[in-house]
C-alpha cells in the first residue's frame, strides 16, 4: 500500500503542475483576449469617425458642384453682357465710321481696329525679339510699330470724344471684369470641390485600411479566446482528475466506510492495477474517480 500510495502522490503532484500549468496558459490568453478587445474596438471606433469624415467630405464636394454650376449660370450671364457690349461698341463704330468724311461704300474693306492694332504691334514686337527682323528691315518694323500706337493712340482719343463710344467701351471694360471675376469664383468652386473629392478618397483608404486591422485584430480576438476556452477545459478536467486522486488517497486511509467502501476500493484497486502496471489511465477513467469520495 506504501508503494501505491507513494505512486498516486507522485501522479497528484504531476497533476497538479498540469493544472497550474494550464490555468497559467488559460489566464495568458485571456489577457491576449482582452488586449485584441480593447485594440478592435478602438479600431472600430476610428472607422466610424473616419466615415462620418468621408460623409462630410461628400456633403462638401456636392456642396462645391452646386456652386460651381451657380458661379458657371453668373459667369454665363457675364459672357452675354460682354458679347452684347462688343457689339454695341461695333455698332457705334461702325456709325462713327460711316459719318466720317472720305467714306466709301460699296465693297467692304477689312476693319481697322484699336484690338486689330494692338494684336499687330504684339506680332511685330515678338517678332523683334527673336531676332526675324534685321537691318533695313528692322527700320520698316520699328516704323511701322511707332505708326501703330500713335494710330492707337488717335483712335481711342477720337472715340473718347464721342460720348456714345466711350460709354460703349465703358460698359464693355465693366461686362469683362464682371465676366473675369465670375470666371474666377467658378475656378475656386471648382478647385474646392476637387480637393473635398480628393480628401473624401483619402478618408475611403483610410478606412478600407483601418478596418482590415479591425478585422485583423477581431481574428486574433476569436483565436485567444478559443485557446483559452480549450486551456480551461484542460485545467478543469486536471482539477477533476486531482480531486479523484485526493478522494483515491482519502479512501485508502480509511474515510470511507460500508459498502461504498468495498465498491470503491474494488475499482480503485483495478485502476491502480493498471497505474502500477505502468499503464495510462484515460481522462474519462480520471474523471471516473470523482465517484469515489
Amino acid at each position: 500500500m506504501a508503494e501505491l500510495k507513494d505512486t498516486l502522490e507522485e501522479k497528484r503532484k504531476l497533476v497538479n503542475q498540469k493544472a497550474t500549468q494550464y490555468r497559467t496558459t488559460r489566464d495568458e490568453w485571456n489577457s491576449r483576449t482582452k488586449e485584441h478587445t480593447v485594440i478592435r474596438n478602438e479600431l472600430n471606433a476610428e472607422v466610424r469617425e473616419l466615415i462620418q469624415n468621408v460623409r462630410q467630405q461628400r456633403e462638401i464636394r456636392e456642396q462645391m458642384n452646386e456652386l460651381v454650376r451657380e458661379k458657371k449660370s453668373v459667369r454665363n450671364e457675364a459672357n452675354k453682357k460682354v458679347k452684347q457690349a462688343k457689339s454695341m461698341l461695333d455698332s457705334q463704330r461702325s456709325e462713327k465710321d460711316e459719318r466720317e468724311p472720305g467714306h466709301r461704300g460699296g465693297r467692304r474693306e477689312r476693319k481697322v481696329t484699336v484690338h486689330s492694332l494692338k494684336r499687330e504691334f504684339d506680332r511685330l514686337d515678338r517678332e523683334m525679339e527673336m531676332g526675324k527682323h534685321l537691318g533695313q528691315n528692322e527700320k520698316k518694323v520699328m516704323k511701322r510699330m511707332k505708326e501703330i500706337r500713335s494710330q492707337i493712340k488717335d483712335m481711342q482719343a477720337s472715340e473718347d470724344s464721342n460720348g456714345d463710344l466711350k460709354e460703349a467701351r465703358g460698359l464693355l471694360k465693366e461686362a469683362m471684369i464682371e465676366q473675369e471675376d465670375a470666371h474666377v469664383e467658378v475656378q475656386k468652386a471648382a478647385k474646392a470641390a476637387q480637393e473635398a473629392h480628393d480628401l473624401m478618397l483619402q478618408w475611403n483608404k483610410e478606412v478600407d485600411r483601418q478596418r482590415e486591422l479591425a478585422e485583423e485584430a477581431h481574428r486574433e480576438l476569436r483565436k485567444s479566446k478559443k485557446e483559452a476556452d480549450k486551456a480551461h477545459h484542460f485545467y478543469i478536467v486536471s482539477l477533476r482528475c486531482l480531486h479523484s486522486i485526493q478522494d483515491i488517497l482519502r479512501a485508502m486511509q480509511g474515510t470511507a466506510t460500508g459498502e461504498a467502501q468495498r465498491g470503491a476500493r474494488g475499482e480503485v484497486q483495478d485502476l491502480m492495477a493498471k497505474l502500477m502496471s505502468g499503464d495510462t489511465i484515460s481522462t474519462e477513467e480520471m474523471m471516473q474517480l470523482q465517484r469515489f469520495d
